[in-house]
């Protein structure tokens, strides 16, 4: 019988790697594998088809990014997130996020602006889906495109290794309907400020957005903790 969430792949050798990797890291950020589960290399080699040379890499691929931590005399393991680590996470996207909205306005050109108006069309559809692995895919072409537009390449490279734990975040707080207005029109707001060469407004949108993302997450995240804690 099929595993939801984890099917076996068809082997792609220059890809293999990276095609496992998609495949492991939206298993747990749709919850497929749960914070504080073991990852058991010789079961996921199994279900994935592949070897366990494989496995290994890509589950140190992701430990670097923060999904999986490895536990000695029990190996590697969903990685849990706090609420301290996500306020840092937080505190790091606004810095960034804002630096690079306001660049990208102030750069803005007709051709990127076409760029993002279609990322930002591929983001609102994987929305609509929930589907975690189209949102990973669809948020972080957005916000690339946006830091490619401002010229902030070595800031998208710090983003990029905190992707995973960003896009857990992002995917958590997107799909909630506990906001007060949702992320697909954050995402907007932020795209027309950009578009529309208005640095200000840029920056007001990417605030208004982390801040309202910023308590959704802390209050999914002590409901985490707490069903957590019943358990």
């Amino acid at each position: 019988m099929e595993n939801p969430g984890l099917s076996r792949i068809n082997h792609q050798p220059s890809t293999l790697r990276d095609v496992v990797l998609d495949h492991l890291r939206n298993a747990i950020i749709d919850g497929v594998f749960k914070p504080g589960e073991r990852l058991v290399e010789r079961v996921l080699c199994e279900r994935l088809g592949v070897s366990r040379t494989v496995v290994r890499e890509t589950l140190r691929y992701l430990d670097a990014e923060g999904l999986v931590e490895h536990i000695p005399h029990r190996g590697p393991i969903v990685a849990s997130m706090t609420w301290a680590q996500a306020r840092q996470i937080y505190d790091i996207r606004r810095m960034l996020e804002t630096a690079a909205a306001m660049s990208c306005a102030e750069r803005m050109t007709d051709p990127l602006a076409e760029k993002l108006r279609t990322a930002l069309a591929e983001l609102e559809a994987a929305s609509r889906t929930q589907e975690p692995g189209a949102l990973f895919k669809a948020s972080t072409a957005f916000y690339g495109l946006i830091f490619e537009g401002a010229g902030h390449d070595i800031a998208w490279e710090v983003v990029q290794r905190l992707n995973g734990r960003i896009s857990r975040l992002r995917i958590m707080t997107l799909t909630s309907s506990d906001r007060t207005i949702s992320g697909p029109q954050h995402m907007r707001q932020i795209c027309d400020a950009i578009i529309g060469r208005d640095p200000e407004a840029a920056l007001n949108a990417v605030e208004a957005h982390l801040a309202d993302a910023k308590a959704v997450a802390k209050r999914l995240l002590a409901q985490e903790t707490s069903g957590d804690t019943k358990q």
